[in-house]
This record gives C-alpha cells, structure tokens and sequence, in this order.
C-alpha cells in the first residue's frame, strides 16, 4: 500500500510540475539576504539601463502593459493617479509584456510611440519583457515568488497585474489586473 501511495504522490508531483508550465524553481542561497525591488536593473523603453536602487525612498507601483487589450485605457488612469500622485514619493513603471494572446505585439519604439500618442503617458517605460513562462524575466520572477520576495507568492494572470513596493523596496501587495488603477485602496496606500 505504500509503494503505491508513494507511486501516486510521485506522479501527481510530476504532473503538477507539468501543469505550472515546467517553471524553473530558481537558485535560492539561504546564506544571502532576501532581494528587494533595488536589487534590479532594467533597460528603459529606449534600451537605457535603469537602475532600481535610484527609487530607494519612493514607494512604486509596477505594472505589466498591453497595446491591444480591452484594459489598455488603464494607460489613462495610470498617467491620472502618476500626475497626482508621482514624484518624490511615489512612481509607476510599465513593463510592455506579450504574454497575454499577443497583445503587446509592436516594437520597444511602436510602443513607446503609442502611449505617447494615445494616452500621453509620462511615468518610466521600461522594455518589453515576459511576465511568465520559461522565460520569465528575472524582476517578475522575484514579483511572483515568495522564496524570492520574502512575503507572497503571486500569479500575473493578464495585462496591467499591478505590484505594489514600498520606499525600502520590499514587497508589499499583488493587485488583479481589473483593479482600476485610481482605487481608494491604491490612493490610500500612497498617501500613508
């Protein structure tokens, strides 16, 4: 009876394994001190390196984006809640992602023309990069992992998934993508 028990456990290990997309866990030292959001650096949308630790003291929210998504006039909202609210204190970054059924198909440079044009966007674009997968970028690995965030694991299940991060860089809340981003819990959040 425990052959087979294991034998089941084993294969429903495999399969679960499977069914998470075959994910890489990624390498853990339990010897090094927990990353925050200032451990990154990322490229701007015009292939600038950025590098996170300069946020050190504002609290970020940070925000996979899409061209081509019915959630798109979040843009709108995003540049509203970032023109009252950015600053000293508080930034957004977008991170185009096509992770979504091709909804981020254009080019660093179509994509930066877009949200300038349609939606005057003014917080920091960065690249575009992969949200999830196999070829996860290594800012969303740490977003979504609680091994490597220290608090909570996370699921980026559709376009302008929000990540709240407090001024020290540590993780602090997931928010669904339908969240309107002018949410009195976001605004709260910000003022306190």
């Amino acid at each position: 009876m425990k052959k087979i028990t294991f034998a089941i456990f084993t294969l429903f290990s495999s399969l679960l394994s499977c069914a998470q997309g075959g994910n890489k866990k990624p390498n853990i030292n339990p010897n090094e001190p927990m990353k925050t959001l200032h451990d990154f650096k990322v490229k701007t949308i015009d292939g600038k390196e950025f590098d996170l630790a300069q946020l050190k003291g504002k609290k970020v929210m940070v925000v996979n984006t899409a061209s081509k998504c019915g959630l798109t006039p979040q843009y709108e909202k995003l540049e509203k809640l970032y023109k009252e609210y950015g600053g000293d204190k508080f930034v957004i970054i977008g991170f185009p992602a096509n992770n979504f059924l091709g909804q981020e198909p254009g080019s660093n440079a179509e994509i930066a023309s877009f949200c300038q044009k349609n939606y005057g966007v003014t917080f920091p674009m960065m690249e575009k990069i992969s949200v999830k997968g196999k070829d996860q970028h290594e800012l969303y690995q740490w977003l979504t992992n609680k091994s490597l965030n220290g608090v909570s694991d996370a699921s980026v299940s559709w376009n302008f998934h929000k990540f709240l991060i407090d001024e020290n860089g540590k993780w602090i809340k997931s928010i669904n993508a339908q969240t309107d981003p002018m949410d009195k819990e976001i605004i709260e959040w910000i003022k306190n």
